[in-house]
């Protein structure tokens, strides 16, 4: 036992003597660490193969343990590749600081701003375009794209300052509705330089725009893609009571990869957030419809020409997570079909008619990998060790210290690395149960898109509704809650009522695999009920001074948490209640009434006047009231994981 856990014991020993000691963004570093993953996957898949496949012939073991050991090569390939591209890092806010005087010494170019939308309500279409309005760029216009052709929504963008441009139809979706306001603006008689696209429930921040077109001094960029980060807890969040301890299931995405892409060259667009080059997109044709991604697509039709796609990783818009699994699991299945259909397509990393070079090829393969292999392979891993436990199938012919021997070390090291380059945005049992939650749309979509690229139907992702109430996701908790089932009755069978042979070796290797299995499954289920959010409005901790008016009267009060539609203070001697206030948020005056004591001060209501609103949404999105994690730990997340299955 020693002798097996040994390696392991090592690797892990000194991960935890380097790692704190090595910088995150130091290429050299993560090259290292990078390499000696490589190496320990390589022994590991090495030995994977010459000593763990069934014997050739026609049994079940054979069969399924040769297609397992296939598309966990395929898997490990693409974690392989996703480590090549995580060993670089690139940070354009240095280039934008130095290209501000640029910027600032020439006439502003002229940017048109898309908001897109088809059936949002008004709260957060109201946000969206006071933000939009409100930002800190001299030379802009704003445009509401409405899909959904609503009359009261052309009034909204009215009294809000910015234009309204509708379609008779919706054909090609999303990519429709921009082409159509393309086409529009470029018959203008002061077309635009730029434009760009915004989601209907992302909001930007006041230098969005000064700070993104910085950017474009170097003639070969097209697009200027930033980061999407959230107001909202997403429902992985939610639902394991992990909202303070662990961030949005996007950030190690944004915040860790993309940027890796980009110093290799390979960001892509992501469609909100986004700052595009009018003259390269009319060039292409204006966005591709050939995808229900067609933000990723863009950039390779632009690629093509020789315009690049740039990733600036800075909190510049803020949007909403959805709020549901339902939309949570809509999203990634559309993001994983649109991925299929270009796949597939013209742009696809074996089509003849692209021009893509050989990097933006390997990051197509790399991406189409991670949607279908890591995702089979999850399959297989719960399945094969019940497998054994019922039915005697041995799918790997190896015992559990073979295991460890060969496995651990790589596993250890592996996973050490990635939480460390990811600043602990990617740990295991947290990648496992989101990867879980998409799998059986992810798989359904894989299918769907290499079979049939064209004729699938853009899917929005719904937002804002009533979340008040808990709620069963029934399709995906009879999917795991049976999967458990499974799981726990191969244990209980084979080694309470069954147990025989060699069981005492290899069975240990399965009753390991199968307790894992159990406790991950066991996280998905209680993700797979919805708990209900009490608020209407996000509210975030804060602590500062804020400058009161309360009658002819000046005084401060501490600020302790706020949202859009409410604050609360500390105080000993709060105003009393009922009393009208005008508080001083980011140099906005706002009206305000006490509405209640608390036990240590007091709580205010914004006033709902459209004034007042848009006061007060532009202090909101443009203050640092919604605070990025610092840092993440395993230690609060399992304590948070822990109370919620036992709690």
């Amino acid at each position: 036992m020693i002798a097996a856990l040994t390696p392991g014991l090592i690797a892990l020993g000194f991960c935890v003597a380097v790692l704190p000691w090595l910088r995150h963004e130091n290429s050299t570093a993560r090259s290292l660490m990078i390499s000696i993953a490589l190496l320990l996957m390589i022994r590991y898949f090495g030995w994977r193969m010459t000593a763990t496949v069934p014997p050739v012939g026609w049994t079940a073991d054979f069969a399924v343990g040769s297609v397992f050991l296939f598309v966990e090569a395929v898997s490990l390939a693409a974690g392989a590749l996703t480590l090549v591209f995580l060993s670089r890092s690139t940070n354009r806010t240095p280039q934008v600081e130095v290209n501000r005087r640029w910027l600032a010494g020439r006439q502003a170019p002229l940017i048109d701003v898309f908001i897109c939308t088809y059936n949002e309500e008004t709260s957060i279409l109201e946000r969206t375009i006071i933000g939009a309005t409100g930002m800190n760029y001299p030379n802009y216009r704003v445009w509401v794209l409405d899909d959904g052709r609503r009359d009261w929504l052309e009034k909204l963008a009215g009294q809000l300052g910015c234009r309204y441009l509708a379609r008779p139809d919706n054909k090609d979706a999303k990519a429709g509705n921009i082409n159509h306001a393309l086409w529009h603006v470029a018959e203008l008689a002061d077309p635009p330089d730029f434009i760009s696209i915004l989601d209907a429930d992302f909001v930007p921040m006041p230098e969005f725009l000064s700070r993104a077109t910085c950017l474009f001094r170097d003639q070969g960029v097209g697009v200027v893609q930033t980061p999407q980060h959230f107001i909202n807890a997403d429902p992985i969040q939610t639902n394991l009571a992990a909202t303070k301890v662990w961030p949005d299931e996007q950030r190690f995405f944004f915040d860790i990869l993309m940027p890796s892409k980009d110093a290799w060259g390979v960001a892509f667009c992501c469609g909100t957030s986004s700052v595009i080059r009018f003259s390269s997109l009319v060039k292409i044709g204006g966005f591709p419809t050939d995808s229900v991604t067609e933000d990723y697509l863009l950039t390779l039709r632009l690629t093509e020409i020789g315009s690049r796609t740039v990733y600036l990783n800075e909190r510049l818009t803020l949007g909403l997570a959805p709020e549901g699994l339902k939309e949570y699991i809509t999203q990634r299945s559309r993001w994983c079909l649109g991925f299929m259909q270009i796949f597939r397509g013209r742009s696809g990393p074996f089509s003849r008619r692209s021009q893509l070079d050989v990097v933006d090829r390997l990051s197509l393969i790399e991406a189409f990998m991670s949607w279908t292999s890591t995702y089979v392979v999850k399959v297989f891993g719960l399945v094969v060790p019940s497998l054994y436990l019922l039915f005697g199938i041995k799918a790997v012919q190896a015992d559990l210290f073979e295991l460890l021997g060969y496995f651990l070390p790589f596993y250890v090291w592996y996973s050490l690395t990635m939480a460390w380059i990811s600043r602990g945005r990617s740990m295991a049992v947290m990648s496992d149960v989101a990867q879980y939650i998409a799998l059986p749309a992810v798989l359904k979509a894989v299918a769907a898109g290499l079979l049939q690229t064209q004729g699938h139907t853009f899917k929005v992702t719904a937002k804002g509704g009533d979340r008040d109430q808990r709620f069963v996701e029934w399709p995906l908790l009879r999917i795991y809650g049976t999967a458990l089932a499974i799981t726990l009755a191969g244990i209980v069978y084979a080694f309470v009522l069954h147990v025989q042979g060699d069981m005492i070796a290899y069975g240990g290797l399965a009753l390991a695999w199968s307790l894992c299995n159990a406790i991950i499954l066991l996280i998905v289920c209680l993700v797979s009920i919805e708990q209900p959010r009490r608020r209407k409005a996000e509210r975030f901790e804060r602590d500062e001074p804020v400058l009161f008016n309360i009658g002819s009267r000046q005084c401060i009060y501490r600020l302790a948490d706020m949202s859009i539609t409410g604050a609360r203070f500390v105080s000993d001697n709060p105003p009393p209640v009922g009393t009208a206030v005008r508080c001083t948020l980011q140099e906005r005056n706002v009206a305000a009434l006490v509405v209640r004591r608390t036990g240590n001060g007091f709580a205010i209501r914004f006033d709902e006047t459209l004034n007042t609103r848009i006061a007060l949404i532009r202090a909101f999105y443009s203050g640092d009231y919604v605070s990025a994690f610092s840092g993440i730990h395993a230690a609060p997340i399992g304590k948070a994981l822990m109370m919620r299955i036992f709690g």
